[in-house]
């Protein structure tokens, strides 16, 4: 597992003081200084502070947006704080949906490493030299990224496949950095109440969670697998195949695909393939993914996704997939349904059953807000409904109420938005609402046919076959406790507890208060009878009654304003 631990003292740990250096002179590069100043980071870095090096940004720089500044920060701080951002722009949960779309432009432009490493990780991971394994591998990459880079090799019989590697010592690298980072979130969480908003330290630790599957090779190879094995008798659809024997957590082997990226509409031209057949292959891919499987590829950029003979779709780098459940896909079927039928109650209440929030929102103006959704989006023609524009519109309503959608349900859509991207390209007449209709109509009426009521049925039966086992042995526990004086119930009555602290701070301060006015008559009474001792005629006892009452009176009104009720 990802190891990520809570920096005390930075300045004393030199590995990570360099890296501090590195990472803070970037962040006053993008103009970002009120943060560092915010965050009060020269306590924790201690003298290593005054060794970074403070520059004002360019010109150029400050005349960008925050957003964009924040995208160009993360591509120079390296590959750890790529990832992150390629993470952070699928998950509108965490952070604004305006920054999640800056953060898709990323580039994970990396140089290669060199063949020598390439055979110590083949090496370590099979126990033997790459000749062993494979009969030729290509000493050159033909892609390289921020986690890995792809060779081309044949096994015998002349097989030719990709083998992805992973970048020698990039775990300690991301281990490194997301102790920093980890540090740095919980600094600005404690410092800047702005940012604390966001819960900065959840983000990393969700990250860190994305990143250890995305390190291991063999959830990537399990993922295609599972694919392949959604669309095994369609033949519109071809999942490379993996090779295990061949692949470990560091390695993965695979089929080699040579064919058109998607968005290269003039080489398919070229290869007289047929656009109108493509886009509706591909338009088939997501729907039947999203509504009939719920395990999709969350990834479907032009970059993903390759056009082979015979019109075919093949997708590659299974790295990042989603899941939405049998019960959530029926839940935002129904919402589309209600969206389209105007019933704007029914999806206020869908909204919240989908959504996580801490609060509750106010229905009726969640309501408003759904209708002008609605009045802006779905008075049109289908075929002239901008999915693009209406996704991002829908992730601000639920923004603006504190709704967050969950990760994978945003992956869906934002997947459903990459393939209309690519399918407008191919066909601008393609209509992607206009052909979802069947599959969500189809998704909407699954749950009443014959299979799955029985499905249900049966589950119903049979947990209610389980609970009439354990309901007699539980009862006969419970009468057995009851007659040995064992069960006790515990009432638990919320706020109580601060209730009682309040109600005994009064009592204290009105027993303080009859206490303060007994001195003070009891004094009065004493001066008066001229009780000796005397002092300049004037009673002692009394003299100091009449100050220990004025202490603790001063006392009495210092602790009320203190809690600031007077």
């Amino acid at each position: 597992m990802l190891s990520i631990k809570t920096i005390g003292r930075v300045g004393k740990r030199y590995r990570h003081l360099i890296r501090y250096q590195q990472i803070i002179g970037i962040i006053f590069k993008y103009g970002f200084e009120n943060i560092i100043e915010a965050m009060k980071i020269d306590h924790y870095i201690e003298s290593g502070l005054n060794l970074i090096p403070f520059t004002k940004p360019h010109e150029r720089v400050e005349k960008l947006s925050k957003n964009q500044r924040i995208r160009m920060a993360l591509e120079e701080l390296g590959p750890t704080f790529i990832k992150m951002g390629q993470v952070l722009s699928t998950r509108p949960d965490l952070i604004p949906v305006d920054l999640t779309a800056e953060l898709t432009k990323l580039q994970d432009k990396v140089p290669p490493f060199g063949f020598e490493h390439v055979e110590q990780i083949i090496i370590s991971e099979f126990g033997k030299p790459h000749t062993a394994i494979f009969d030729t591998i290509e000493k050159t990459p033909f892609a390289s990224a921020s986690i890995g880079q792809v060779h081309k090799a044949y096994l015998s019989g002349n097989e030719q496949i990709a083998v992805k590697i992973q970048r020698p010592g990039i775990r300690k690298t991301i281990e490194a950095d997301l102790e920093i980072i980890h540090h740095l979130a919980s600094i600005m969480e404690k410092n800047i109440e702005e940012v604390a908003l966001f819960r900065p330290v959840r983000i990393v630790e969700e990250f860190a969670k994305t990143l250890e599957k995305e390190l291991d090779y063999t959830i990537e190879a399990a993922n295609m697998e599972q694919m392949a094995q959604q669309f095994l008798h369609d033949k519109t659809i071809h999942i490379p195949r993996v090779h295990r024997q061949e692949s470990s957590e560091r390695v993965l082997a695979m089929e080699f695909i040579q064919g058109l990226k998607a968005d290269d509409i003039a080489a398919i031209d070229r290869a007289s393939l047929d656009r109108k057949k493509i886009t509706r292959y591909g338009a088939d891919f997501i729907m039947k993914q999203v509504f009939e499987h719920g395990f999709f590829h969350a990834d479907p950029h032009p970059g993903n996704i390759f056009i082979l003979e015979d019109n075919r779709i093949c997708p590659v780098d299974f790295g990042m997939t989603g899941f939405v459940d049998t019960t959530t896909r029926e839940i935002f079927v129904d919402l589309i349904h209600a969206l389209a039928s105007g019933n704007t109650k029914l999806v206020a209440r869908l909204l919240c059953e989908l959504a996580e929030y801490e609060n509750l929102p106010d229905m009726a103006s969640l309501e408003k807000t759904i209708a002008v959704f609605s009045s802006v989006h779905l008075s049109r023609a289908l075929k002239d409904i901008k999915t693009n524009r209406m996704v991002n519109d829908f992730l601000e309503l639920c923004a603006s109420h504190s709704l967050r959608i969950p990760p994978d349900l945003f992956l869906m859509m934002k997947a459903f938005v990459s393939i209309e991207g690519i399918a407008r390209k191919l066909d601008p007449e393609f209509d992607m609402i206009g052909h979802a209709i069947p599959y969500v109509t189809a998704a909407k009426y699954l749950k009443f046919s014959p299979s799955r009521i029985a499905r249900d049925v049966m589950g119903i039966a049979g947990e209610s076959f389980k609970l009439l086992q354990t309901l007699p042995g539980d009862t006969t526990d419970l009468v057995r406790m009851a007659k040995l004086g064992k069960l006790k119930t515990i009432v638990k009555i919320e706020g109580l507890d601060k209730l009682m602290i309040t109600q005994d701070q009064t009592s204290n301060r009105i027993s303080f208060s009859i206490i303060i006015a007994a001195l003070i008559l009891g004094s009065a009474i004493v001066l008066n009878s001229n009780i000796p001792p005397l002092l300049f005629g004037v009673s002692v006892i009394g003299i100091a009654g009449f100050t220990t009452a004025a202490i603790m009176g001063i006392w009495l009104l210092v602790a009320i304003i203190r809690k600031g009720r007077l």
